[in-house]
């Protein structure tokens, strides 16, 4: 008897320590570390979402003076966000958020409505909301790539449907950084990205700079 409970611990034990990490669980980690390191200030500017903010290289020089820290992982998506809310968003007590998100959501399954994005948004912005009903809330449009140009349609639908919700919610802002980044024929500017036309380089970022700072919050 003794001997078969040993092993049924042991087989727990075994079963409890081979389950995978949970996707971004080092990118979590690296944050709480870096926090423990070097305490990020209240009231702050919190950017948050994927990968377009992740390789914004030295973001917080970008707008100086504001109190700006970057809590976003590559790869992620509104869901991603969601279940991360209470390690990347609830613990800064920001007084403003700003997203990048939604783009892998669509890209990761072409049969993925735009209006599910909408919906994942929604949970999202209530996560925020019941969190702090003050923060400022300010979502960043998906952006088009030429590597995803093929998405451009649900990329503007869903860029839509949140802009028309965020219009009728206090304390929000949209910021279009989709359309001055598209030709005159419609295609994006290959100009802005990198060598793999997904990500963009120092042109980009440099557009996203002006765009962005008039929404940011003193």
């Amino acid at each position: 008897m003794m001997i078969r409970i040993t092993f049924l611990l042991l087989l727990t034990a075994y079963v409890v320590t081979a389950q995978p990490a949970a996707p971004f669980a080092s990118e979590i980690k690296a944050f709480q570390k870096e926090d423990s390191l070097h305490p990020p200030l209240k009231n702050g500017i919190l950017f948050i979402g994927s990968s377009s903010f992740t390789y914004w290289h030295k973001l917080p020089s970008y707008f100086p003076g504001y109190p700006i820290i970057n809590r976003a992982f590559g790869g992620s998506t509104l869901a991603d966000q969601i279940f991360y809310f209470r390690n990347v968003v609830a613990p800064y007590r920001a007084k403003q958020i700003v997203i990048y998100c939604g783009e892998n959501d669509l890209a990761y399954n072409p049969s993925f409505p735009a209006d599910s994005a909408l919906t994942r948004f929604k949970k999202l912005f209530s996560l925020i909301r019941n969190n702090d009903a003050t923060m400022w809330v300010t979502f960043v449009s998906m952006k088009p790539s030429p590597s995803r140009h093929h998405f451009l349609k649900s990329y503007t639908q869903a860029n839509n449907l949140i802009r028309d919700f965020l219009k009728k919610q206090k304390r929000t802002d949209f910021v279009d950084v989709a359309s001055i980044m598209l030709n005159k024929n419609g295609k994006p500017k290959a100009s802005l990205f990198t060598a793999d036309s997904l990500h963009m380089n120092t042109r980009g970022y440099a557009l996203w700079q002006k765009i962005i700072l008039p929404y940011l919050k003193h």
